[in-house]
């Protein structure tokens, strides 16, 4: 269903698995870090306690594609970064087949930030969602406040033809908390009319 890997100018994907990630080196991520409280800030998960956390994260990540239901991968710089190969985060896109729609995230290593590699995975994801996969339509969210993301995400939304489609009121997992969230999304027709035209 989902490619085992995915590649950018600037980075590859691999899909989240034991063979292409150390759990140790992905739970100096998703652990309590340093930089944990600025990384986890606007996401709907905390950091993980235990290594065996993400070690069951890693095993759920395989399952899930295996069955073709959704898929996370690993992001790694290309050989022409000055991070080659270090473990920059994850990215997940999470299709709902029976409503042809599917949903973007991402976990980005403090040091990555401001790289623009959102949205250059932004833009691998499309092409995986719409031209692969079939798919109507692809959303993205930020929490309110997370004006890192808004910036990230407006910039490829508005490139590829997108919309702001409004603030709501979700309810996420960290301590049963309600959050306001801006919602975004891009039809298949947008992204094939704009990329026809985008260098």
């Amino acid at each position: 269903m989902f490619p085992e890997t995915l590649e950018s100018d600037r980075l590859r994907f691999e899909r989240l698995s034991h063979e292409t990630v150390d759990v140790f080196e992905l739970y100096e991520i998703l652990g309590p870090n340093p930089a944990a409280a600025e990384i986890f800030e606007y996401l709907d998960s905390s950091p993980h306690r235990t290594v065996k956390e993400t070690d069951d994260k890693v095993r759920r990540a395989k399952e899930h594609f295996d069955s073709g239901e959704w898929v996370q991968y690993a992001i790694r710089p290309k050989s022409t970064e000055a991070s080659a190969g270090a473990l920059a985060g994850v990215a997940g896109l999470y299709p709902k087949w029976e409503r042809r729609v599917a949903t973007l995230g991402i976990i980005l290593d403090r040091p990555f930030w401001g790289n623009g590699y959102s949205g250059e995975r932004a833009e691998v994801f499309l092409e995986l969602s719409f031209d692969r996969l079939d798919l109507d339509l692809v959303t993205v969210k930020y929490i309110d406040g997370n004006e890192r993301s808004r910036r990230a995400i407006e910039k490829y939304v508005d490139r590829f033809g997108g919309q702001y489609e409004g603030l709501l009121r979700h309810s996420l997992a960290v301590e049963g908390e309600v959050y306001d969230c801006h919602r975004y999304s891009i039809s298949s027709e947008e992204y094939k009319s704009k990329s026809q035209i985008t260098p």
